[in-house]
């Protein structure tokens, strides 16, 4: 009579249930495996018998039967060394060397020819799994153990042998129990980059903005301006993740294998891709679809530094994701939606020689240069990225007190700033970081009480269908956006975009009420006729 072990498979960040069955009969020595295997997991035919010899016990080989291994269902790809402790402990169960009732515990993880058990990606979504399926007991090996103690209620067992599992089946062995982790959001530890940025005031404040409402943002500027530092300051200004965002994060990194020292980390991500990374790895897929970057950075930052380097089907391939902040895989082997709520900081030049606009360079670009440079990124694009701003170069003088000077050009509509000596230049202090962070913490924390249970975490998240019911304008605030739309042909998008803007800039001030000198500012941070 076959009998029957609980495992999972991992597809995308999800856990499946996956049966385990084993049945042997009389006769010449043969071990199959069906169901779909992968390369890996017929491979685990070799692995698992020189575990159990290595244990102790009678391997396949030292039996004249013929055993079949099932994965049901049989219709999904299964892939991975994760099966090989259900398979083993299944054989050794049929064979009848081990009695134990398998009715309430699940099993994943891969064995060593020694009998050890190593690493096993996808841990936390298979614990996940098996407290919302009511199992008793998750088995796996002691280095997940910590990884799956973040799910409460739920027994894990972190063996690190096969021996200690059949000890603890057995009832002759108990498996010391994962000490708990800690669930408290710790305080953030961040550097602080923002420090050592001289000047910039507009783009600091679009920063602040950016990071108090989860928007997008493009920085546009000569080489050597501080677009990449000041992409490392917006991270360093975001909140700590919540529990629930921690948890979806984790999940994530689980899945791939990327889970280091500690299984829950608060810190949001930060994944900045080189240009020449493939679409695929961007966006995620493959022949068995995996996450890519914009997956890992869910709810944290994803910086393209020089976008128009990036090959244009990367960059059209983050409009679903930027509008929906899911991202669809599809493939022949099957389909997957992949979160993918990041907050997208770009950084750019003018011109490919970087000097186009600057008055203290020469550009060498002919005027056709500078079109196909600045069209690679088109304007469906262009118009998913909430925030854009110029960034100009701050001169360093070189005197003896490092006397930086620079120039923040605008239009009559616009705040003109000269910073012309040392003592004139703004300069952010500890106090004022502080601050900062303390009032882009309180304007979260307003979102997270206006949105409740919605779903919603950040302004960036207000869909069109309740963007009215969260972003109420005064009269004068209405008259003002329309008048912007209708002047500057703005899009639905754009006009959206803007009020979203607006209801960010209101929860800095602590306003309930988005008003006309909101939306002011709002359309200077989206309407910005020097970048493309």
């Amino acid at each position: 009579m076959a009998i029957r072990i609980f495992s999972a498979s991992i597809q995308g960040i999800d856990a499946h249930l996956v049966e385990v069955e084993v049945d042997s009969t009389p006769g010449l020595h043969v071990l199959n495996i069906v169901g779909l295997p992968d390369k890996a997991v017929e491979e685990s035919k070799d692995r698992i018998g020189a575990a159990i010899r290595n244990s102790g016990f009678t391997p396949p080989s030292g039996k004249n039967r013929r055993i079949v291994v099932n994965l049901a269902p049989a219709d999904v790809k299964k892939e991975g060394p994760s099966y090989d402790l259900p398979i083993a402990i299944g054989y050794l169960l049929e064979t009848s060397q081990i009695r134990f009732q398998s009715d309430e515990k699940l099993f994943a993880g891969e064995l060593s020819l020694d009998g050890s058990l190593k690493h096993t990606n996808g841990i936390l979504a298979v614990a996940l799994l098996s407290k919302k399926l009511g199992f008793k007991e998750l088995i796996i090996p002691a280095v997940n153990a910590q990884e799956a103690a973040v799910v409460d209620g739920l027994k894990i067992i972190g063996a690190r042998t096969i021996q200690e599992v059949i000890g603890h089946l057995n009832g002759t062995y108990v498996v010391p129990t994962p000490e708990p982790i800690s669930l408290i959001t710790p305080t953030s530890n961040l550097e602080n980059s923002l420090l050592f940025i001289r000047g910039q005031e507009s783009a600091k404040r679009g920063l602040i903005i950016a990071a108090a409402g989860g928007h997008n943002i493009l920085m546009n500027g000569v080489p050597g301006s501080g677009k990449t530092l000041l992409a490392k300051a917006l991270a360093e200004l975001l909140p700590a993740l919540s529990l629930e965002e921690a948890l979806e994060v984790a999940k994530i990194y689980s899945a791939v294998g990327l889970i280091k020292n500690t299984p829950l980390s608060f810190k949001r991500p930060f994944r900045s891709p080189h240009h020449t990374t493939s679409a695929v790895a961007v966006v995620g897929g493959g022949t068995y679809p995996r996450p890519g970057e914009v997956s890992l950075a869910h709810r944290g930052v994803l910086f393209l530094d020089e976008l128009p380097e990036f090959p244009r089907m990367v960059l059209e391939s983050l409009r679903q994701p930027l509008e929906d902040g899911t991202v669809t895989i599809s493939r022949a082997a099957g389909s997957l939606q992949l979160p993918a709520k990041f907050t997208l900081i770009a950084a750019m030049n003018p011109c490919p020689c970087g000097n186009y606009g600057d008055e203290k360079a020469t550009c060498i670009c002919s005027p056709l240069q500078i079109y196909r440079y600045t069209r690679k990124i088109s304007g469906p694009l262009l118009d998913r990225i909430d925030i854009q701003i110029h960034v100009p170069r701050e001169t360093y003088y070189g005197d003896s007190e490092g006397d930086i000077r620079g120039d923040i050009h605008g239009d009559s509509d616009t705040v003109t700033m000269n910073r012309n000596v040392t003592s004139n230049v703004t300069n952010v202090t500890m106090t004022d970081v502080t601050k900062i962070r303390g009032d882009i913490s309180n304007a979260r924390m307003a979102q997270l009480q206006r949105f409740g249970a919605n779903g919603i975490y950040t302004n960036a998240e207000i869909t069109f269908k309740n963007i009215d019911k969260y972003c109420a304008l005064s009269g004068p605030a209405r008259q003002l956006l329309d008048q912007a739309a209708h002047a500057k042909n703005l899009s639905l998008r754009s006009y959206h975009k803007i009020q979203k803007l607006a209801r960010t800039i209101a929860d800095l001030e602590g306003a309930e009420t988005i008003q006309q000198h909101h939306i002011a500012e709002a359309i200077s941070l989206r309407i910005q006729e020097q970048i493309v």
